[in-house]
């Protein structure tokens, strides 16, 4: 019987720690996302991610709706590791066993009930304007909550740990969601 052989397409990230592999298929699909900073918390509810931690330099996994960005420290080249990944994400694919076990959790505020309007306003921008760019280089943004005029977001994947993550923030985010919802006054980082 012959097997249909798995491609998987990488890509560059703003991020030069970061690469994203794009695997041809669902890896989240409309579950969310999932960023995992250690091989604990991948293990708990990532098999994907936990096989990407077992390859020696890889110091973060983030999973998206159709792709996955790892992040590695600085003592390994991508020369070095992308075959190893590759060769993890198709043994991984081939399993047909889940890329996700569980929802992701998502830390957000309580919204007060004044500012639900405001909030929604604020959600559909993000989802529409902020997410598919920020998507489209590795990683997310992650509404975290609003008060007092302060929308709180974080940034995963490829984002989290790119050089120009801050700025992309605060001048272009924060730019956008200022003109379109006069409330907004600032937008802040939050670490997961």
């Amino acid at each position: 019987m012959l097997r249909a052989v798995m491609f998987i397409e990488t890509e560059d990230t703003p991020n030069p720690a970061t690469l994203k592999f794009l695997p041809g298929r669902a890896v989240t699909g409309h579950r969310g996302t999932a960023d995992f900073a250690d091989s604990r918390t991948a293990e708990a509810r990532s098999p994907l991610a936990a096989a990407l931690f077992d390859v020696h330099g890889v110091v973060g996994v983030f999973l998206g709706s159709d792709f996955v960005s790892v992040t590695k420290n600085d003592e390994f080249g991508w020369p070095a590791l992308k075959p190893l990944l590759l060769a993890a994400m198709t043994a991984h694919f081939e399993s047909g066993r889940p890329c996700l076990d569980l929802a992701t959790e998502t830390r957000e505020e309580t919204i007060a009930p004044e500012d639900e309007a405001v909030v929604a306003q604020i959600r559909e921008l993000l989802d529409t304007r902020v997410r598919p760019a920020v998507a489209g280089d590795g990683g997310d943004i992650v509404f975290r909550g609003y008060r007092d005029g302060v929308v709180r977001l974080t940034m995963q994947g490829a984002c989290a740990g790119c050089p120009s993550s801050r700025a992309t923030l605060k001048h272009g985010v924060e730019n956008m969601l200022r003109h379109y919802v006069p409330e907004v006054v600032a937008v802040e980082q939050v670490e997961d």
